[in-house]
């Protein structure tokens, strides 16, 4: 139930807004804070205000759901308008996180004092948006305007002892924020307002400012409310404060009816709802509890899925029975800590009682203390079976068997050992201490008790977490291979491919497939393809330029060549006529006539077809929901997050469109194995969306 109420000790009023869980800013919370703050102001005995929350945090954003609605009454800006013109004294008793508005809200007051521990963000360009409130003019009032654009434009974050150097808070102090606030009121008995509109922004360098706003907006290509809000933000010296805050309005509304807000909105709910079925999943089947954890294989991926486990506090024991590995695993980890001391990220402390909780072990018998093994060795079938038998004997009854493997069938692991139901998927993604998706894969024997241990802990580790089904290369690589099937057959066909690179990376993507390739490492494409081997297509087989390349040893950046050249020290890859050679010759073998391809057919050629194969996996019953797909392609193959998602994008360039020119291209799709799901066919012509389904 949200309530705003007014309650009166003394010469204090104080209005304490309550919208569980996190005191959004809705209509309802609006309005009531406008009326308390009208009784207040009309009752004589009041001489001071203090507005505070109630529940774990001070308001930490708008209410986004409002966000596909008109514009209700009362706006924003007039609330805290009001409340920065208030003739009585106003303090912010500030605690949890104040996001967004809530921190425009904060600004609006005369004074803020707040909980150690509270975080200050205005995050509005994450969703699409801009501040829409004041934050563009306000906030430079008081911190300057470099710091304002970090936090306007990059989104950065102030912890509480940041806000009060920088002059956001004036003061910081422990226990409950109203005493904070009363006890501030005691030490300045003649407090008085202290509007901050009225400030003078602090005299600053220009230069520098606009080298640093070029350096943020570097570093995120694509997106339109960084730019906007930069536009805003240039009004709290390039014009008088109401005209200023007029064109932040104008900009913010501008921007809530985009295109990229929608998607962002899109992934925001996407992310929550995938929360919520996850902690669902831990209700109904209580998780095991993880007292430590053992993982085999020492190289990169074993070693940084032992960093995950040790940064979210879990005892591990890094296994490989390979003396050198084990080593170099240890080095990985060393450096980690090392390199996360020398740039501040963790304390000297905070380093040594992590890396602690990492022991190393030569023997496989180590397993037998730990209540889950998660195994990260060669992608191998018959290698990981292997492991799998020896995991079966030496672990304690009870103990959980997760494979960390990308492609290889689960099922097919599990049936060699005699615990089926304990044995499960824990696809990471490289490098583990960094990429944020994991991918718990189910399959038909596992018990629920392992699943909600499986998807608990990915939580724990700080990971978006989705549980999927078991088939070759899961969601995210079996969408990954389709992709680079297509712009493969793309480069045979006549198209470079530094153009089908292009192509992706100007929709959005990091990097295109080829860069990808080489970045991954050619021979590691080459061995994909050996293990599926029949289960090719006879065009994927025939367009056989992984082999070719392996052959001659371009294994890709780490051999300085693959389907680029890579200078001595360089990650950027040069085309290389070599290869241009390579295709010509293969072209011709094949009597294949080169063609030109425009980037709209690479471009759909690319996506279309993994949206194709997105609806197999729904109709398949791999994922259960369209958005997980969404949610797998953003945190683990860098979708472009302002496009809002491959399914997402789907339904909004339209099923009918999509179906139709994959139609066109029928033909050639049965050449490769492939058909047009019934599924996608069936919702185009219903005129219905993957994510109404």
């Amino acid at each position: 139930m949200t309530t705003v109420t007014l309650h009166r000790s003394d010469a204090l009023g104080v209005i304490t807004l309550d919208n569980p869980p996190v005191n959004a800013l809705s209509r309802e919370v609006r309005a009531g804070l406008l009326a308390r703050l009208q009784e207040a102001l009309a009752d004589d005995g009041i001489k001071t205000l203090v507005i505070s929350c109630a529940g774990r945090t001070f308001v930490a954003g708008a209410d986004i759901r409002e966000f596909d609605l008109p514009l209700q009454e009362p706006h924003l800006p007039e609330v805290l308008g009001a409340v920065e013109a208030s003739p009585k004294p106003v303090i912010a008793a500030l605690h949890g996180t104040v996001l967004g508005g809530g921190l425009e809200l904060a600004l609006a007051c005369h004074h803020r004092i707040a909980v150690t521990g509270t975080t200050f963000a205005l995050p509005e360009v994450s969703l699409g948006l801009i501040p829409g409130a004041g934050g563009t003019q306000r906030l430079p009032r008081l911190v300057g305007a470099p710091l304002a654009l970090d936090m306007i434009v990059g989104g950065a974050r102030l912890d509480a002892g940041a806000a009060l150097a920088a002059g956001l808070i004036d003061g910081l102090g422990q226990g409950e924020p109203l005493a904070l606030a009363q006890t501030f009121m005691h030490e300045h008995p003649r407090l008085e307002r202290r509007p901050t509109g009225e400030r003078h922004l602090a005299p600053f360098d220009l230069e520098a400012f606009e080298a640093q706003a070029r350096v943020l907006l570097r570093k995120l290509p694509g997106q339109e409310a960084p730019v906007q809000a930069l536009e805003a933000l240039r009004g709290a010296w390039q014009l008088p404060l109401s005209e200023a805050m007029q064109r932040e309005r104008d900009l913010f509304v501008a921007r809530r009816e985009s295109a990229q807000a929608r998607a962002l909105r899109h992934v925001f709910f996407a992310e929550r709802a995938l929360a919520g079925r996850n902690r669902a999943l831990a209700k109904a089947a209580p998780p095991v509890e993880l007292q430590q954890v053992a993982v085999i294989g020492a190289g990169l991926m074993g070693s940084g899925i032992a960093l995950c486990l040790a940064n979210a506090g879990i005892r591990t024991i890094l296994i490989d029975t390979q003396a050198q590995a084990l080593e170099r695993g240890r080095a990985t980890i060393d450096s980690y800590f090392s390199g996360a001391l020398a740039k501040g990220r963790l304390t000297a402390e905070q380093a040594s009682a992590r890396a602690a909780l990492i022991r190393c072990a030569i023997d496989l018998a180590a397993v037998a203390e730990v209540d889950l093994v998660i195994e990260a060795v060669f992608e191998d079938l018959a290698v990981k079976q292997e492991v799998f038998r020896q995991l079966d004997r030496l672990a304690r009854p009870g103990a959980i068997l997760a494979t960390n493997t990308s492609y290889l069938d689960i099922d097919a692991i599990a049936a060699v050992t005699g615990r089926p139901e304990a044995v499960i998927g824990m696809h990471f993604f490289s490098p583990a201490q960094v990429m944020r998706l994991l991918e718990v894969v189910r399959i038909r024997t596992v018990a629920p008790a392992v699943l909600a241990t499986a998807v608990q802990l990915g939580e724990r580790l700080g990971k978006t977490t989705v549980a999927v089904g078991n088939c070759h290369g899961f969601v995210g690589n079996r969408l990954l291979a389709v992709r680079e099937r297509e712009a493969t057959l793309l480069v045979e066909e006549g198209a470079a491919p530094e153009q089908v690179d292009r192509v992706l990376r100007d929709f959005g993507f990091a990097m295109g497939p080829f860069e990808l390739r080489d970045l991954a490492g050619i021979d590691i494409a080459w061995r994909n393809r050996q293990g599926r081997g029949e289960a090719l297509s006879a065009a994927e087989r025939a367009c056989d330029l992984i082999e070719q390349l392996h052959a001659a040893g371009r294994l890709g950046q780490k051999s300085g060549a693959g389907y680029y050249r890579y200078e001595p020290g360089q990650r950027q890859g040069q085309a290389d006529p070599a290869v241009a050679e390579l295709l010509a010759a293969h072209r011709q073998r094949r009597s294949i006539i080169p063609r030109s391809h425009s980037d709209k057919e690479i471009l759909e050629r690319c996506l279309f077809v993994m949206i194709n194969e997105a609806a197999w996996l729904l109709e398949e019953g791999i994922v259960k929901q369209a958005a997980d797909i969404d949610l797998v392609w953003l945190h683990g193959y860098g979708f472009p997050r302002y496009r809002g998602g491959l399914l997402y994008y789907a339904d909004d360039r339209g099923l009918a469109h999509i179906v139709s020119t994959l139609e066109g291209w029928s033909d050639a799709l049965t050449e490769r194995g492939t058909e047009i799901c019934p599924r996608l066919r069936q919702l185009a012509a219903e005129g219905r969306r993957f994510l109404d389904a």
